[in-house]
């Protein structure tokens, strides 16, 4: 079985970590998510970065449009596989 890995893109550290910190109650997620600094291409300023919480789903049991509509509450969105 291949593991799942979805990746929420987020607008800023703010709402990456309070989308990271709903997981958990919302979903049930085990293992911590992984918060990544996403610089947009051709920016050096850390304002213009993205930030990317990134949730194994080994067991295939995270409802991709549910975890849209989280992110979508902090004005990010689930990136496709």
């Amino acid at each position: 079985m291949t593991d799942v890995r979805h990746v929420l893109v987020l607008p800023d550290r703010d709402a990456a970590e309070q989308v990271a910190e709903e997981l958990p109650d919302r979903f049930g997620v085990p293992e911590e998510p992984q918060l990544v600094r996403d610089a947009l291409a051709g920016e050096d300023d850390a304002e213009d970065a993205q930030w990317l919480v990134v949730v194994e789903d080994p067991q295939r049991r995270l409802d991709p449009t549910e975890l849209d509509a989280l992110a979508a509450e902090f004005e990010g969105w689930l990136e496709a596989p």
